[in-house]
């Protein structure tokens, strides 16, 4: 019998069956292929040892380390560390999502939740679902194509597949998170731009024990119309003040893709700023968080 936290459990078991395999099919197991199974297992203690504050890696596999690398990451690491809803907004580009998967993965691992659950709202930006061909799960999952990526820049592929069969690791539209009671969980809104006040509500109050939750998204990328019933614009308001809630706000100098990006978002919002009025500007302007950017 295996004892312990159940991602420990479930590796441990990974690890004796495959044994057990090579056992059946080579009639010995030698030190070389233990070593090998531990590793693919991604059992190595690199991987699961607390994040180490020099140098600012939050989560290693392989040579490869991930952690903050601005400032407002570094704010937002924090914020997610000490509260247990954090708002990450800001544009594109700044790692609010990568860097909340990163978090939620290496917590899971080291067994503080049994589970992460990761969640967008499906709005249609331009396109229309039905003309895409499939049935409902192939014609939203490329909505959750982001969230796919950054678990497997994280985790090894056939590691990952066995999470989410056994549904340590979950990833499903918004809608399917009504009812629901999560326990022990970290969980993901994405894109939360595009909820609607009601299901904002929704979302927020699914947390059970020993849960937490991070919302991330773009106030300029509102897709819903009108843009005035965005979740996200009157959380801000709502929650402000709240203990245990913290809002982080990302700006062009948080972007961490090609230099132009930020360029780009710059010149979109002096774009918009010229074409709004002062009332309009007032609508979408970020207010002071307890955790702003600086």
């Amino acid at each position: 019998m295996v004892r312990g936290l159940q991602p420990d459990n479930l590796r441990a078991v990974e690890v004796i069956m495959e044994m057990i395999g090579v056992t059946r099919r080579k009639g010995t197991i030698s030190p070389s292929d233990i070593d090998t199974i531990l590793r693919l297992a991604g059992t190595e203690l690199q991987e699961t040892t607390p994040p180490k504050e020099n140098g600012n890696v939050v989560f290693r596999t392989g040579d490869r380390g991930f952690g903050p690398r601005t400032h407002g990451q570094e704010v937002y690491y924090q914020a997610m560390q000490s509260s247990d809803i954090t708002f990450g907004i800001g544009p594109a580009g700044t790692g609010k999502t990568f860097m909340a998967v990163v978090v939620a993965v290496s917590a899971f691992l080291s067994g503080r939740f049994d589970r992460i659950i990761l969640t967008r709202p499906v709005v249609e930006a331009g396109e229309n679902l039905g003309f895409l061909p499939g049935d409902v799960q192939e014609k939203v999952d490329p909505y959750f194509r982001p969230l796919y990526d950054a678990l497997m820049k994280l985790l090894p592929a056939e590691r990952l597949r066995k999470f989410f069969d056994r549904s340590a690791i979950e990833i499903a539209p918004l809608a399917y998170m009504r009812g629901r009671t999560l326990d022990n969980a970290f969980v993901i809104l994405d894109e939360a731009q595009n909820t609607t006040m009601l299901q904002m509500k929704m979302f927020l109050t699914r947390l059970g024990e020993n849960s937490k939750a991070v919302i991330t998204g773009d106030l300029t990328q509102i897709d819903i119309q009108p843009k005035s019933t965005s979740g996200l614009l009157s959380i801000q308001e709502i929650l402000r003040g709240v203990d245990g809630v913290r809002f982080v706000y990302f700006d062009q100098s948080d972007v961490v893709r090609h230099p132009l990006v930020a360029r780009i978002i710059g010149a979109y919002e002096e774009y918009h700023d010229r074409q709004q009025p002062d009332d309009s500007r007032a609508a979408v302007a970020q207010p002071q968080g307890d955790l702003p950017h600086a």
